[in-house]
């Protein structure tokens, strides 16, 4: 699809605007022909518009989740040898080990990815129950690769996890509070098992950003330092102290300060040799989550950013352990992290077809703004005025008595002395002076304070076919930020600024806040739509969306297409998974689809009866009713 560049505005100001270099890792760029393109690995790239019309002339629906298993298995790869540097530039005498926890996607293709993707790194798992448990149990993993049980566990997640190792599964138990050690060494001894335990020690220091709170002395998980002695001291009375293997810490997720790793790092460290020193034998030491996502590409302590790259976080920690570990006299440990936002964010993206625009001044810019007639209320005749008038000189007293009036003509209107016509007509005018005012003001160093909310006042609403519940309930539940940029026409200067909301029957499903260096912006800028179909894409949202989302209004899952990029801006789609039908979202509330049948027929051969209905419009009712319980829950438009 070719558009037509918009003279002085370029393709590398479109990156500027929408801040892709910042926040891309260099997996996404703006082509020189104003599309937006993944890349995963140089020389690799394709168009992601060109494949959402494959898609959907393939005859699927939209929305859809664009993976790239490529971009995935690049993360991993990126992980592991940026701490393979470190390790060898400081001379670190063992390895490091990764654990992807999969609480943070456990979609089939993200799991296996990371799983295949980290075999020669001996890169592991993590489960936080059961069922994650048994899922991860049947990946193939290097001999070596860690499979962390991390959480509160019951005898059956014990038993399992110790017939993981009978299984030749590097299974590590982690001790969450102090009486999951007797259930451990009971199940263990039922069965004949030697474990290996792990333990979470609750650190003082805190993470920060959204997250901070999950670390400290009021941690959820872990253990206190009396409690940690008393378990090597039981486990010495056991004669198994050296099936004690790793001290587990962690400070929460999506940490945003780097000097708050290095804190926690150090801390972790320090109970590591004082537990070395008590006689336990640790082999590792997980220094837990964290690795943030700079999702603003700000590179700041903001909560939707963070101030270092991957590279200076696995530094610091190697750094801070060894400088430590000589400090004390103690061997240094395999070094674990159990990073999963970092490794899945940049993979998914979320396309979202605009399929409506409303907003206050969409019926207006095209309207002559003629004289009020003689009968018009003073009112009118006053704001039409105003319109004619406002300049530099004047806008602010303008606005003020524009506000004024507005106030006044609802007031008349609630008792009876304006007519809707009026009303209609002062409304428009007011929202004729708003934009007036807001093309005035947009060269302005300085807007006054009553003024800085007109652009969002005055902001388009672009109607999106998807589910803010279903798909990024991050950004609903903790206003978390996702960039949001349209798949082409990038060469063309946006015109329009927007919020966007979902489809949904709830006020709270739309975004308001997007990305931005320096704040929060309340607008975004897009095209005006055209006879094309205009799509964004919402990205980074492969860490938790796919797997928080909600049912609100029974939407469901999104359908997904998994891509490989292939030289010459080729591509494949190897997999694509239709999202959930409406029979399986009534299913999961307690309906039978064939109850639901039942009524239907019933209801119609009652219609049928008294003549509301004549035979050939039941049978179309009928054969209408079953298509869409077996449809796409999102609404299905018919591309041009």
């Amino acid at each position: 699809m070719t558009t037509t560049p918009t003279p002085g505005f370029t393709t590398a100001d479109a990156a500027e605007l929408y801040q892709v270099p910042n926040w891309s890792g260099g997996w996404f760029r703006v082509s020189d022909k104003g599309q937006l393109e993944a890349t995963t690995s140089p020389g690799l790239h394709v168009p992601l518009r060109a494949i959402v019309d494959e898609i959907v002339d393939r005859g699927e629906s939209l929305p859809v989740i664009l993976r790239f298993p490529q971009v995935l298995a690049g993360r991993v790869k990126h992980l592991n040898e940026v701490f393979g540097q470190a390790i060898a530039e400081y001379g670190y005498t063992r390895h490091y080990q990764g654990v992807f926890p999969i609480k943070v996607n456990q979609r089939r293709a993200v799991v296996e990815t990371v799983a295949s993707a980290g075999y020669d790194y001996a890169h592991g798992l993590e489960a936080g129950s059961k069922a994650e448990l048994a899922l991860c149990l049947a990946q193939r993993m290097h001999p070596d690769a860690l499979l962390c049980c991390n959480g509160f566990k019951d005898d059956g997640f014990i038993k399992l996890a110790l017939w993981g190792r009978t299984l030749g599964k590097n299974v590590v138990i982690t001790i969450e509070k102090f009486s999951e050690l007797d259930r451990i060494l009971k199940q263990a001894k039922a069965l004949g098992v030697r474990p290996a335990i792990g333990v979470r020690f609750k650190l003082h220091a805190r993470g920060s950003g959204q997250w901070e709170e999950s670390g400290g002395d009021q941690a959820k998980f872990g253990l206190n330092a009396y409690e940690l002695l008393r378990v090597v001291e039981r486990l010495k009375e056991e004669g198994m102290i050296d099936s004690l293997v790793m001290l587990h810490t962690h400070i929460g997720s999506q940490i945003t300060d780097i000097r708050r790793v290095k804190v926690a790092v150090r801390e972790a460290t320090q109970t590591y040799a004082g537990l070395i020193a008590a006689g336990a034998e640790l082999k590792y030491l997980n220094v837990g989550g964290g690795l943030g996502v700079d999702y603003d590409g700000s590179k700041t302590t903001f909560y939707a950013s963070m101030n270092y790259t991957v590279k200076e976080y696995a530094a610091d920690v190697v750094y801070t352990i060894q400088e430590t570990c000589k400090a004390r006299g103690v061997p240094e440990p395999i070094i674990i992290s159990e990073s999963g936002r970092a490794l899945t964010a940049h993979h998914a993206v979320l396309i979202l077809p605009v399929i409506d625009v409303t907003g206050p001044t969409r019926n207006l810019e095209d309207q002559e703004l003629v004289a009020p007639a003689e009968d018009s209320h003073q009112l009118i005749k006053d704001m039409h005025e105003i319109v004619q008038n406002i300049s530099m000189r004047n806008y602010r007293e303008m606005y003020n008595d524009a506000v004024g009036d507005k106030q006044t003509l609802h007031d008349l209107f609630d008792l009876g002395y304006v007519t809707l016509q009026d009303r209609a007509r002062g409304e428009a005018l007011f929202n004729a002076i708003l934009r007036k005012i807001s093309k005035l003001i947009q060269s302005e160093k300085y807007v006054p304070d009553e003024l800085e909310d007109l652009q969002k006042v005055l902001a388009d609403k672009y109607i999106c076919n998807f589910s803010l519940f279903q798909s990024l309930p991050d950004n609903w539940a903790i206003q978390a930020l996702f960039p949001i940029v349209p798949l082409d026409r990038l060469n063309q200067k946006p015109t329009r600024q927007a919020t966007l909301v979902d489809i949904t029957c709830d006020s709270d499903g739309k975004i308001e806040k997007f990305i931005d260096l320096r704040d929060v912006k309340a607008t975004l800028p897009l095209h005006e739509p055209g006879k094309q179909p205009y799509y964004l894409g919402v990205f980074l949202m492969g860490a938790y969306q796919d797997v928080l989302g909600s049912s609100h209004n029974l939407f469901g899952k999104v359908s997904e297409a998994h891509v490989t990029v292939r030289p010459g801006g080729r591509f494949n789609i190897d997999l694509f998974v239709r999202g959930q039908k409406a029979r399986r979202m009534i299913e999961s509330m307690g309906y039978e689809e064939p109850m639901l049948r039942d009524s239907i027929e019933d209801q119609a051969d009652a219609a049928l009866k008294v003549g509301t209905l004549t035979p050939g419009q039941e049978h179309e009712l009928l054969e209408d009713y079953g298509e869409e319980l077996l449809g796409y829950t999102y609404l299905e438009y018919e591309e041009s």
